[in-house]
C-alpha cells in the first residue's frame, strides 16, 4: 500500500477514535480543514511539522501515529493472494 493511502487511513481512524470531525482537528493542529481531507484521502502528503500538530491535537505521538501506518503497509491487499 502507498504510504501516503496508509497515513490517511490512519488519520481517519485516529481522528474518528477520537471523536473528532476534520473541522475540529484541523483547528486543534492548526492547519486548514481542507488538507485534513486531502491527507485522508493520500492526495497530500504532510509536513513532519504537520505531522506532530496532528500527533498533539489526537494527544498521540508522531512515532506511535508512523508505527501505525507501517503497520497499515504491511496488511496485504485486498484481492492480493
Amino acid at each position: 500500500m502507498d504510504p501516503a493511502i496508509a497515513f490517511g487511513h490512519v488519520l481517519r481512524r485516529l481522528r474518528k477514535e477520537a471523536g473528532l470531525s476534520q473541522e475540529q482537528l484541523s483547528f486543534a493542529a492548526e492547519i486548514e480543514r481542507n488538507f485534513v481531507s486531502l491527507i485522508e484521502r493520500g492526495v497530500n502528503q504532510p509536513t513532519i511539522r504537520v505531522i506532530f500538530k496532528l500527533a498533539s491535537a489526537l494527544g498521540t505521538s508522531p512515532s506511535h501515529m508512523l508505527g501505525l501506518v507501517e503497520k497499515e503497509i504491511r496488511l496485504p491487499s485486498p484481492g492480493i493472494k
